[in-house]
């Protein structure tokens, strides 16, 4: 039997009890959801997408640029970042991760799910999914852009946090092409994994703090994460502590990596636990019932005995 989405879930019943509305959500609904908002996206105009992904790549700039101030406050002129200063810095990475997702701006390694979800479910949009995907990764490589001429050009930023965002770009550009490439497997899969969690999440409260905990992840791990290192990247570059061509030497890897580990170890895994799985179809099993009370009767003395 072929797997089928429903296109709608059934409202609530008004006399429900509240709690009832807050149970945790199958497999299944959340890969609904997540089809459903892909549905959502791949319908949008390309000039929709085009700015949204603008806006999506000039706020995951707070990400480099909350780590970078952190280290900078909190380092000597000259001396080298500590292991705590930097733990204590990767706690200000998920900024950009939080802004973008809750304010629904458009984010490449986001649509590594959502579309794939909806092409794997249905068998069509295919060529939709490129069309956003070409879109999106511009669009947000250029808000990228737009963020690190913002930080390199102007007096927006202290030298010394410049100077600190440059330091990590050209960092991460340094890398060899096959480390950049793994790791961006693991940021995408956790990446994916985060928008696969807020699908399922009945409170902003919850989402921020699913974002923020497996976005921490990411940067405290240093995996690559194809926008989020952009603007650190081109920050090295505009600066000059790194070649122009290292960043499409690192972008390339980056994206590379990030598809595979969204769509290889979130979509594909998340889609066999609900269809070939079972979720799809599984019902619960019925409650035991209750057990026979054991009442213990005396038998009723004889007369005369």
């Amino acid at each position: 039997m072929p797997f089928q989405l429903r296109r709608r879930r059934p409202a609530p019943s008004q006399t429900a009890p509240a709690q009832m509305n807050l149970e945790r959500p199958s497999a299944q609904d959340i890969y609904e959801q997540v089809a459903n908002n892909a549905r959502q996206e791949l319908g949008r105009t390309g000039v929709a997408l085009f700015i949204s992904g603008i806006a999506g790549g000039i706020f995951m700039g707070l990400s480099g640029m909350g780590n970078a101030i952190a280290i900078a406050l909190l380092t000597p002129a000259g001396v080298a970042p500590t292991p705590s200063t930097l733990f204590i810095a990767k706690m200000f990475y998920p900024l950009g991760f939080i802004a973008v997702i809750l304010g629904r701006s458009q984010l490449f390694t986001e649509n590594t799910l959502y579309p794939v979800a909806l092409v794997l479910a249905e068998k069509q949009h295919l060529w939709k999914t490129l069309r956003l995907w070409i879109i999106v990764l511009s669009a947000n490589v250029l808000g990228a852009a737009i963020f690190a001429t913002l930080a390199s050009f102007t007096s927006a930023l202290q030298p010394e946090f410049v100077s600190t965002l440059a330091m990590l770009g050209a960092e991460t550009a340094a890398r060899p092409m096959a480390t950049i490439f793994w790791s961006g497997v693991v940021g995408g899969w956790i990446i994916a994994s985060v928008a696969w969690l807020v699908s399922g999440s009945h409170s902003i409260t919850g989402s921020v703090m699913i974002i923020w905990m497996l976005a921490f992840v990411v940067g405290l791990g240093g995996f690559a994460h194809c926008i989020a290192g952009s603007g650190e990247v081109l920050t090295a570059v505009f600066v000059g502590r790194a070649i122009p061509a290292a960043f499409p030497h690192w972008l390339f890897a980056a994206v590379a990596g990030n598809i595979c580990g969204g769509v290889g170890m979130v979509t594909l895994i998340e889609y066999g636990q609900v269809v070939y799985g079972g979720d799809a179809e599984a019902e619960a099993l019925p409650a035991a019932p209750p057990a026979a009370a054991h009442v213990s009767i005396r038998p009723s003395e004889k007369d005369g005995e």
